[in-house]
């Protein structure tokens, strides 16, 4: 496995315009914002690595923040195509990969979870089988 790097500026040209832009606070209190492209590294970081959100290093914005921005970017779909753009079909899988890591909130309905989280759910339910044949 080769060892994550950050984006390059002409992957970053790539995808940039996929990401929503953030406004500028109007208060002006509080944190400024984190730079997107430091934010999207963070996240493919923990996404390449499966590593937790909280053992990021320290060179990229806060876990926090990048989870937040992940689960935004998640929702909308801005990250499954923005993982296209960079990677092709791979993209697609890695990203796959990631959403299968996603908790389901306790809180949620199961018939709500259960369609929120069928496309993740679909690729396990459907190698138990063969698994059992085998």
């Amino acid at each position: 496995m080769k060892p994550y790097r950050d984006l390059s500026d002409e992957e970053w040209q790539m995808v940039a315009p996929l990401l929503p832009e953030l406004r500028p606070r109007s208060e002006l209190r509080g944190r400024p914002l984190a730079n997107t492209r430091a934010v999207l590294n963070g996240v493919l970081w923990v996404m390449y690595s499966g590593a937790s959100w909280s053992t990021m290093p320290r060179k990229y914005p806060s876990y926090q923040t990048c989870h937040r921005r992940f689960k935004a970017w998640h929702e909308s779909g801005v990250l499954l195509r923005v993982m296209t753009q960079l990677f092709g079909p791979a993209g697609e899988s890695l990203y796959a990969l990631m959403t299968s890591r996603m908790r389901v909130p306790a809180d949620l309905p199961f018939e709500v979870a259960a369609e929120t989280y069928a496309d993740v759910q679909q690729p396990a339910a459907a190698e138990a089988p063969a698994r059992r044949a085998a």
